[in-house]
């Protein structure tokens, strides 16, 4: 039996490795750890809220008090750090939140960690500390050895925090993995990134806002298959070392939105250009060749079938990202 603390579970990507987490390792204690910002939601984690395994605690990670109390009051084995402020748009607007949660909190959870003697701290992060690729060259990706050259306020907030758990390994010989994830899509994906926005606005035959001309590239990977390569690195990987998550499905933006409305049989007239960000990446594309010889793991879950079974999740709950789109799920935090 192991304690599994895990930061941002009622988030997208927390929620569903928490659930996967549950069902794969039933005698695991489980400690959700979650400030419930605009992107954590009770609703995510109403499929294991009464397993006698797992316990929430609301809290701020860039609280030290707090956390430290936590620690205390559980004493994890393991310390996965899902949570972050990740919304390049909002960070745009207002980076300061993305500093204090990203890099603070981040500070606040290897300081615990060291303190109780984790056995093993993860930080979850993201491709885009690597900046972007050249539409035009579609034999490079991102390895581990890329250098990081970050594009927005989130994306840097990102890098601090790997940069700091990488001194916290070499300064005090903690336990630290680090995993660079590509885009994820999958069930309980908060309606304001791409793959959900489009989703639900064409649900409800509402414009697709598309930016530019949709031709930036992005590398899909279905959240499943995420949480099973971070299961893998927390409890086999090598101290120390960083691995790439990618799902080895490049698409263009404009693709992935006529595909959706293909599935929904709707009409490309719901589709609308809209002047793009300011330092939109162009291509994102991860080499996962280390973790695959490591550890074994591959992506399991092609993209068409992936996008799929997300639409069809979001068809089968609707009341979830009615309540989101409606802001009542905030009543619950």
């Amino acid at each position: 039996m192991m304690k599994i603390l895990v930061t941002g579970g009622a988030g997208f990507i927390g929620g569903n490795f928490i659930h996967e987490t549950i069902k794969k390792y039933p005698e695991d204690i489980v400690i959700c750890v979650d400030n419930l910002t605009y992107a954590g939601n009770m609703e995510t984690l109403s499929p294991v809220i009464d397993h006698k395994n797992f316990h929430f605690e609301k809290a701020d990670i860039s609280d030290a008090t707090a956390i430290r109390a936590i620690f205390d009051k559980y004493r994890p084995d393991y310390v996965i750090n899902f949570a972050a402020e990740s919304h390049v748009d909002r960070s745009i607007d207002n980076p300061g939140v993305f500093l204090t949660t990203n890099i603070i909190g981040t500070q606040v959870l290897l300081d615990a960690s060291r303190e109780y003697e984790v056995q093993r701290y993860h930080q979850v992060s993201t491709d885009e500390v690597y900046g972007d690729l050249p539409l035009d060259r579609p034999e490079l990706f991102f390895t581990e050895e890329t250098p990081i050259h970050t594009s927005s306020p989130y994306s840097a907030s990102k890098a601090g925090a790997d940069l700091l758990c990488q001194a916290y390994v070499r300064t005090y010989k903690m336990p630290i993995t680090i995993s660079r994830c590509s885009n994820n899509y999958g069930p309980y994906h908060f309606p304001e990134k791409l793959i959900p926005l489009m989703v639900t606005n064409a649900m409800q035959d509402k414009p697709l806002p598309v930016y530019g001309k949709g031709e930036n590239v992005r590398d899909w990977l279905y959240v499943i298959d995420h949480c099973k390569a971070i299961d893998l690195i927390v409890r086999y990987g090598t101290p120390g070392e960083v691995y790439n998550i990618g799902g080895h499905n490049e698409r263009r933006n404009i693709d992935v939105v006529k595909e959706i409305i293909k599935q929904l049989d709707k009409p490309e007239s719901l589709i609308q250009y809209v002047t793009d960000r300011p330092g939109h990446d162009l291509r994102y594309a991860i080499d996962p060749t280390k973790i695959t010889n490591a550890l074994g793991w591959v992506p399991e879950t092609a993209f068409e079938d992936g996008l799929r079974q997300t639409i069809q999740w979001y068809q089968d709950n609707r009341t979830w990202w009615e309540n989101v789109l409606s802001g009542a799920y905030r009543s619950q935090s």
